[in-house]
């Protein structure tokens, strides 16, 4: 059989893997590729369990009752589900009007069937009503790296990079569980001699390899920060040269950081004066250094101004821009640099350009056959539609594609009351998953090796997923889904499903616009392994590495914001007197409607556990393995414990691969990317009656 050279379906590494199918089933190999040279996880190992595995979607389902949702589902035909599907979106949108229907996307969705998405809403549906789960994801550090840079890249630098740098402060990010192969880097720069920092209120698999590890309360990095700013400032570590020359608005930011000195911060955050000082000592004089953060800094209702924070410290010791050097932020979801780059945003257009900017809406409409005033202003963002579903002014039939929101959502019994409440739902899918289960048609999709199209990796890169195997009978590709929908509609002459036909025409899209893919052709992404964004023009190397001359502002300045320390939206009290902390475990993967269907994985971690310090335990008369409830001002969750001296005894870590830990999160929203509070909410704990 042949052997097809493509990439993994789980996070942003992208690592490449070769699949050949046979009899039994498909093998799976690790490639020779620059992003994981021949490494795999536990999760990538056995992603070809899936394409087999007894519980996939193989037709559509329709509700055995139209319109009860407590009626089981049965099977359909295409053309039942479209009936339905077209009926619905046809009687809200006379009844109630356009942005009545409305779409939710991912960020594993390829680049294509990305693009396709955000333009069948804004073309097809002529509706405002997008935006996707990268929201909850990217928006923060996405938003700081705008309004800074200039330009939104989440690492501006190869990965190997890091692997050259002497100095790397890692904030809020746990590579070793959610990226393994990513490691061999880290692993390579510690070899020789290089010193990592890691910022985590627990004692990660990333911690442990560690030279130094801070545990601040969650909720106080941006404190955090700014003390090493003001440490860096005193200390005569800033780098005048570079900020003179290639920066503005300093003065304002160097002024602000007076209010943080350290005595302050260590009350603040917890993290001892000393570990401040030795930390902003190596970062400014054991370079090249790197700055890195994830979402443990970012998924905060201060979110945005905390990466600022990490941004402008990098940017004052002058690591921006030279080689094996700056600052990045670690992207989580397969796609979700390229699925936030082509227009499934609620204020996008594809190649990074704003909704709202006249310039950017006559180009694309040119590219699109229509008029620049057939598009719809920006929507609202992901909670917010959430939040509004089945209401005056709402969305009332939603279409979700490569997204379980019912488990993955902050205040998730809210977000499934909102979905009960919807007129109509459709939801895409592999698997029946806890969204889908809530729909009234579920629609049977092709899986990552039976598709062609286009992902971005963590660094930028462009590649190519290549389909190994056609898709079973009965399924459609989710491009495929689309365009027979626009054609029911009344708007076919607008799309194909072709994928490569699709990407041309993003090129022509993107082009000109900050995420410039004009000059990328799938020729060139398979000579090259991936070519790196922004790339003009086919005669263009591709951008490996930003900064290295300008920045893309303006000015052609990086900037300086100016931010300051707030409270978390929810503080510990009597009644809630602990911080709740979500993240990842290493076996699973964002909602677990995958990952928790592979044996090998769930023998692994068969269920979620609450990491608890053991004098926290001690005082509630917890012991290792006893189910405990914990409890917010928004739901309940049961776990299992488990015992862990590396957590701080004040916070509870909870993995959001299963239903439970998003039913306590809070949805308080940051003002600039509106990100949920997912890393810090007030709980409570007990131990469950009757457990021993």
């Amino acid at each position: 059989m042949t052997a097809t050279q493509t990439h993994c379906p789980y996070c942003a590494l992208q690592c490449g893997m070769t699949l050949t199918p046979g009899i039994p089933g498909v093998r799976l190999e690790p490639a020779e590729f620059p992003v994981n040279r021949g490494g795999l996880c536990a999760k990538g190992f056995t992603a070809a369990d899936l394409l087999d595995h007894p519980d996939r979607l193989l037709t559509p389902l329709v509700r055995k009752e139209p319109g009860n949702r407590e009626s089981p589902l049965r099977e359909a035909s295409w053309e039942e589900a479209y009936e339905q599907i077209v009926s619905a979106i046809r009687h809200s949108q006379e009844k109630y009007g356009r942005d009545s229907v409305g779409a939710f996307g991912g960020g594993g969705l390829t680049n294509e069937k990305a693009y396709a998405l955000g333009k069948f809403v804004r073309v097809a549906l002529r509706s405002s009503a997008i935006d996707y789960n990268g929201r909850f994801c990217m928006s923060s550090a996405a938003t700081a790296a705008n309004r800074s840079l200039g330009i939104d890249r989440g690492l501006p630098f190869p990965l190997a990079d890091v692997a050259q740098a002497r100095t790397v402060l890692l904030v809020g990010a746990n590579p070793a569980d959610a990226m393994p192969p990513s490691m061999q880097y880290l692993d390579s720069g510690r070899a020789e001699g290089a010193r990592h920092i890691v910022v985590d209120p627990r004692r990660t698999n990333t911690a442990n390899g560690a030279h130094l590890h801070l545990q601040p309360l969650p909720g106080t990095d941006l404190a955090l920060a700014n003390g090493m700013l003001h440490i860096a400032v005193r200390s005569g570590y800033i780098d005048e040269d570079f900020i003179k020359n290639r920066t503005e608005n300093f003065a304002a930011v160097k002024a602000s950081s007076n209010a943080y000195w350290p005595e302050r911060v260590e009350r603040l955050t917890g993290v001892p004066e000393a570990q401040l000082r030795e930390t902003v000592r190596l970062l400014a004089t054991e370079k090249p250094s790197m700055i890195l953060t994830a979402r443990g800094a970012e998924q905060h209702s201060n979110g945005t101004d905390t990466a600022q924070a990490w941004l402008n410290l990098a940017l004052a010791l002058g690591l921006v821009g030279r080689p094996f050097s700056g600052y990045g932020t670690i992207t989580g979801q397969g796609n979700g640099q390229g699925g936030r780059e082509h227009g499934q945003k609620a204020d996008q257009l594809p190649g990074y350009r704003r909704l709202d900017d006249p310039a950017a809406r006559a180009h694309v409409a040119a590219v699109w056959g229509i008029d620049p005033d057939e598009l719809p202003q920006p929507g609202r963002s992901a909670y917010e539609m959430l939040d509004r579903l089945g209401t005056d002014g709402g969305v009332r039939v939603l279409m979700v594609l490569a997204s379980n929101i019912a488990v993955s959502a902050p205040h998730s019994n809210r977000v499934i009351d909102r979905l009960r409440a919807l007129d109509f739902l459709v939801v895409s899918d592999i698997f029946a998953s806890e969204t889908a289960e809530l729909a009234d048609v579920v629609l049977p999709t092709a899986q990552w090796a039976e598709e062609e199209g286009t992902m971005t990796n963590l660094e930028g890169r462009v590649i190519r997923r290549k389909m190994a195997l056609p898709p079973p009978p009965d399924v459609k590709p989710d491009l495929t889904v689309l365009t027979e929908l626009a054609g029911l509609l009344g708007r076919g002459e607008y799309f194909t499903d072709d994928p490569r036909a699709v990407f041309e025409e993003l090129r022509r899209a993107s082009a000109g616009g900050i995420a410039d893919y004009a000059g990328i052709t799938w020729e060139r992404i398979e000579d090259e392994q991936g070519v790196f964004w922004p790339c003009p023009s086919e005669d263009h190397p591709g951008t490996p590495r930003l900064f290295e001359q300008s920045f893309p502002t303006a000015s052609g300045r990086a900037r300086f914001v100016r931010v300051d320390h707030r409270d978390p939206a929810e503080l510990p009290d009597s009644a809630f007197p602990y911080v709740l902390t979500t993240g990842r475990n290493m076996q699973q993967y964002q909602s677990g409607n995958q990952t928790r269907r592979v044996r090998a994985l769930t023998v692994a971690l068969p269920e979620a556990r609450a990491e608890i310090h053991p004098d926290l335990a001690r005082r509630h008369g917890i012991a290792d393995g006893d189910m405990v409830e914990l409890r917010s001002r928004r739901g309940t969750a049961t776990l299992r414990a488990r015992l862990s001296d590396g957590i701080r005894p004040d916070t509870v870590f909870a993995p959001f691969h299963w239903p439970g830990a998003n039913a306590l999160t809070n949805p308080a929203l940051d003002p600039h990317s509106r990100m949920p509070a997912f890393k810090a909410c007030a709980i409570a704990l007990q131990k469950v009656e009757g457990d021993s």
